[in-house]
């Protein structure tokens, strides 16, 4: 330890002296009593202080300065808990310090500034900002502006900034413009501005890689640039469930000290061409349905999905369905085995060290992982088939505040697979049951009608006649829509494409979109129940029924490091800024 201290001095915060102590890798400041004995010590990791300045300086709510020749303040990362088990806030947490001269002063910027360089070498210097300003309760420039601007700018990080006038403005501008120059990207939004973010980058990687991501069993590259999520939205599903918490602070501050989260992603392809990526949720039967109730009343902003979901569980549906999936290996985890992902999670390290083979060969990144995804190992796929109130494939446990142990709650984040949840068809009381356990500590999968696996890949096709039998039950009542009902359709028809994938054709796959599409307009008092559903995927109705999904282990990576354990943070009432993360 001796060969790693910088510096040390006395200093004095407020009244009271300190001897503080800069090593490598901590900044420690110990509280002497007038006999010089120690009393209490606050220790800061060097890699979670954000910037130091010469002066008194306060950033938030309002920045204001002091210049003073002997003082200098230090901003770093306190922590506080939300009174959960899991994820913790963070704040902004300060100190002034008052040394003897302007020359030890200096010294002490001039160190902190050149350990944070030394020991934090993979914080952003600049980033592309887009901001969504329609979403959720349309305060995303307010919050970046009032919260997250000022840590950036105290951090030394430059941004551009781009307020978004449309749908998919984020997406086209990521997939056309250079982004050389840029460490990474920031969404100032919901979860479909996440997805957006999503889509472009992976398009724009796999673009400069020369990759066709149409392929379904094509390995695609890893996307170098990082994502940033500041909560903004209706839904910030994304971020809760990989910081743990919905705070613009806490994320902003993940974004400054470089934090990175990997993260698995589903590719969902239909025939020759990639429909869209999801982490969060894809889903078919009731989630799909519940989403498409709720894009009929965006007038009621996020109280569509209660209501929605009210009225689909009221209706009562189940839909017939083939089921093939590409188990994971039993071995390495389980959905049952009771486990969290939280950050510095086990099961996910060593998935990077059997993903990422040490290979100077970029293109063989993920060659081992996949070789089982090739037709050879077609005899190794599970095939299911029935009536399903629900199939749902989740790459993470899909925590929400409503549901705080998610979909799946010892789903992964970065383990190269994910979980599979099949619900079969069963009285209302038990599907009831089955969705009332999302919002407690119950285990949702103990129940003799449902079913999870742990997957690689899955397939999802209709039964023999049944796409058939769906096209003429729409082909006899299509007749009598009205122009807000065609006009539905073709919004459910334009959500799913994306600008930079092949164009399709007009066939069978349009049949899907026109009968899916008019099976929700009829609602409950429909006097036939609709013969297929749709796909929901993160947030956004698929034009497509039959798809096969295949899982991209860490296939981006999020400025967050996974939700910590409330468990493991000791916070003291009587050291105002001293709730440091024991390791």
């Amino acid at each position: 330890m001796e060969a790693d201290l910088t510096l040390e001095s006395t200093v004095w915060v407020g009244s009271k002296r300190y001897r503080a102590v800069l090593t490598g890798w901590h900044f420690n400041w110990t509280e002497l009593d007038k006999k010089n004995r120690d009393k209490k010590t606050i220790s800061v990791p060097v890699a979670e202080v954000v910037g130091v300045e010469d002066g008194r300086v306060e950033i938030l709510p309002q920045k204001s300065i002091e210049d003073t020749d002997k003082v200098f303040t230090v901003f770093y990362v306190k922590r506080s808990s939300t009174g959960s088990s899991y994820g913790l806030l963070w704040r902004l947490g300060q100190t002034q310090f008052s040394v003897p001269s302007r020359v030890l002063r200096d010294q002490w910027t001039k160190h902190l500034r050149a350990a944070l360089k030394t020991h934090s070498p993979v914080r952003p210097n600049r980033l592309l900002v887009f901001i969504n300003p329609y979403g959720g309760k349309k305060k995303g420039r307010k919050i970046y502006h009032s919260l997250v601007a000022p840590l950036f700018e105290l951090a030394g990080i430059s941004c551009h900034v781009i307020v978004t006038e449309r749908a998919n403005q984020a997406r086209d501008h990521l997939l056309k413009k250079d982004l050389t120059g840029f460490d990474g990207v920031v969404c100032v939004g919901g979860d479909g501005m996440f997805s957006e973010i999503l889509h472009g980058l992976i398009g724009q990687t796999q673009q400069e890689a020369g990759l066709c991501e149409n392929d379904p069993t094509v390995t695609l590259q890893p996307c170098q640039r990082h994502i940033g999520i500041i909560p903004a939205g209706s839904t910030d599903c994304v971020c809760y469930a990989t910081v743990g918490v919905i705070d613009p602070v806490t994320s902003a501050l993940h974004i400054i000290i470089g934090d990175s989260q990997p993260l698995d992603v589903c590719s969902v392809h239909q025939a020759s061409s990639v429909v869209r990526y999801s982490v969060s949720l894809l889903g078919y039967g009731f989630y799909g349905d519940v989403l498409a109730e709720s894009e009929k009343h965006r007038w009621m902003g996020p109280l569509r999905y209660d209501y929605s979901g009210t009225m689909v569980y009221l209706s009562n549906r189940s839909y017939a369905g083939i089921v093939q999936y590409l188990p994971a290996d039993p071995l390495l985890s389980s959905p049952r085995d009771r486990t969290r992902c939280l950050s510095g999670c086990s099961v996910c390290s060593r998935s990077t060290e059997r993903l990422f083979p040490h290979s100077s060969d970029s293109g063989s990144l993920y060659s081992s992982h996949y070789s089982q995804f090739s037709s050879d190992s077609e005899g190794e796929w599970v095939s299911v088939e029935g009536r399903f109130r629900c199939v749902s494939l989740t790459c993470m446990s899909s925590s929400c505040p409503k549901s705080p142990l998610g979909l799946s709650p010892s789903a992964h984040l970065a383990d190269g697979t994910g979980d599979l949840i099949l619900v079969w068809d069963t009285h209302p009381l038990g599907f009831l049951k089955f969705l009332y356990r999302h919002t407690s500590t119950e285990d949702q999968f103990d129940l003799p009608f449902v079913e999870v696996h742990r997957v690689k890949a899955v397939r999802f096709s209709l039964p023999a006649g049944k796409e058939e039998e769906a096209y003429e039950e729409i082909g006899g009542s299509s007749g009598g829509m009205d122009e807000e009902e065609r006009s539905y359709i073709e919004t459910v028809s334009r959500s799913g494409s994306q600008q930079h994938l092949a164009e399709r054709g007009p066939g069978r796959e349009m049949t899907n979109v026109q009968k899916t599409a008019n099976s929700f307009l009829c609602g409950l008092c429909c006097s036939k129940a609709p013969t297929v559903s749709v796909w929901n995927c993160d947030g956004e109705i698929l034009p497509s029924t039959e798809i096969l999904s295949r899982v991209h282990g860490q296939l981006v990576h999020l400025y967050a490091r996974g939700i910590e354990d409330g468990a493991a943070v000791h916070c003291s009432d009587d050291i105002e800024r001293g709730c440091t993360l024991q390791k």
